[in-house]
């Protein structure tokens, strides 16, 4: 029987540190859920994530306590979330709570649940929790400059951060499952509430010009409906983008969407369908009481903001997209250790801006992962694999350009392929197509050997693209090597040449 490719991949190239798994289990407001991670300590890979919706915030506004229904899911989701961990193997285990078990007066039966299974409980205090949120976003966008606003079913959560730091933050009884009492009251009534709870807090006009970072379910499925309603090329939500009066004209289409309708259009479940009118029309408050202009949405949150939280400076300041890229590399590819020195022997080529940079170098990184795919789709492999990755620190134009990247490499047409040209713009794509012919030409040169590299380089005076060669490597410049020298230099609009 044959291996599946990827476990081929691995028996090639596992050489590397065999990473701990950690897991988090998490005890929200409205759902209880266990992650699993392994994988590097800046951006470790999710091995397991399962969520069960307790709703343990849901009677609080009414009774202040967790309804007798919420506890007993909440009871078989804990059991069964310290068994998965047991069997896993997991060798750190955090739990924590927030909101609903902070503020319900029989929050501490679930509590002594927890204990008889195992588990310690933390009880985050709503600045920590804001800490958390803030940092979950700083570890997947790391230079946010704005306010993190992070809807729980509890609470809400608002942080500034700016310069890869979290400054003041604060924690309001806003969370979704609480807002639809205060907007019995009335449109009117319910922006003087909100307006007063910011005011009173000192943050009025505080985010004026900032974008607003979405943290949290209920948000996330708003950019998830916009996405549906605009048609927009690329299903991911990570740093999707809204302004202030998209966000605006939204509040006042889902009063007329259905669930059943919104389920069709974006797939949200009825359960976060049926609290989405609630989220988004706190959203358009509270943009009118920051003064924030837009918003971007965040798939980190406070869990990763634990994780992250917990690391030392140095790998704090790691660029989670190479780190990424480099474990994709070393799990996929044939010769892990090539793309730094790719990246290394084209970029005197393209220079440009830092973030040209990163995206070439993260394609450098992933420049091996499509060679066990078939030949045929080998481009395709290389779009999927940037588009559809689980990158972060990127948007939907820097998966452009690194699709574009990788399809070049990997034997693709210059010609960027839709959806690219609708997510970047055409001088971008042409000269991504452009860095992977150079990562293709490398490649050829040097079989996957660091030698040939490291004793070469690439030159452009503006009318010829000259491979300098050592004598000792002239015999590498076969027909295969002179083709794609030719095919970049005929892109770049230059001549090929051959020198010492």
């Amino acid at each position: 029987m044959l291996a599946p490719f990827r476990a081929v991949a691995r028996s090639l190239t596992d050489t590397g540190p065999r990473w701990p798994r950690t897991a988090i289990i998490d005890i929200g407001s409205n759902s209880i859920r266990l992650v699993v991670y392994q994988g590097p300590a800046r951006l470790p890979a999710i091995l397991f994530n399962e969520k069960v919706m307790a709703g343990l915030g849901r009677g609080l506004a009414a009774t202040g306590a967790i309804e007798p229904g919420a506890l007993r899911k909440a009871r078989t989701a804990l059991a069964r979330f310290a068994a998965v961990a047991r069997v896993m193997e997991v060798e750190t285990l955090r739990t924590v709570a927030t909101a609903a078990v902070r503020d319900a007066s029989n929050g501490a039966e679930l509590i002594d649940e927890a204990d008889r299974l195992g588990l310690r409980v933390e009880i985050l205090p709503g600045e920590q929790e804001a800490l958390a949120a803030g940092e979950g976003v700083l570890s997947g966008i790391p230079d946010a400059d704005g306010i993190v606003g992070d809807l729980g079913g509890g609470s809400l959560e608002l942080v500034r951060v700016r310069d890869g730091r979290v400054g003041e933050r604060v924690s309001f009884p806003l969370g979704v499952l609480r807002i639809a009492k205060f907007r019995e009251w009335g449109a009117a009534s319910f922006e003087r509430h909100v307006a007063a709870i910011v005011r009173d807090a000192g943050w009025t006009g505080k985010g004026r010009g900032l974008p607003l970072y979405l943290v949290g379910g209920s948000w996330r499925a708003l950019a998830k409906l916009d996405m549906g309603l605009t048609g927009y090329p690329l299903p991911v939500i990570h740093q999707y983008a809204l302004s202030a009066s998209r966000v605006a004209e939204l509040d006042g289409a889902i009063q007329h969407l259905s669930r059943q309708r919104l389920k069709e259009i974006a797939d949200i479940a009825s359960t976060r369908a049926g609290l989405l009118g609630d989220a988004t029309a706190l959203l358009s408050v509270l943009l009118r009481q920051l003064g924030c202009d837009r918003t971007v949405a965040s798939s980190f949150g406070l869990r990763e903001g634990l994780l992250f939280g917990a690391l030392d400076d140095a790998t704090r300041q790691e660029d989670p997209l190479i780190v990424a890229a480099r474990e994709e590399g070393r799990l996929l590819g044939r010769f892990p250790e090539h793309g730094d020195l790719l990246d290394r022997w084209i970029a005197p080529l393209f220079g440009g801006t830092p973030a040209q940079a990163r995206l070439r170098h993260a394609a450098c990184l992933l420049a091996d992962v499509g060679w066990h795919a078939n030949p045929d789709f080998r481009a395709e492999r290389g779009i999927e694999t940037a588009l559809h990755g689980n990158w972060v620190a990127i948007d939907g134009a820097g998966r452009a350009i690194l699709a574009q990247t990788l399809s070049a490499a990997f034997g693709g047409n210059t010609d960027a392929p839709d959806p690219l040209p609708r997510l970047a713009g055409v001088l971008d794509l042409k000269t991504a197509a452009a860095w992977g012919l150079a990562i293709r030409l490398g490649q050829r040169l040097s079989g996957g050997v660091a030698g040939p590299l490291k004793r070469s380089r690439l030159a452009d005076d503006g009318a010829a693209l000259t491979l300098h060669l050592d004598p000792a490597d002239r015999d590498l410049y076969g027909e295969a090597v002179e083709k794609r020298h030719a095919t970049l230099a005929i892109l770049l609009g230059r001549t090929p040449s051959l020198g010492a």
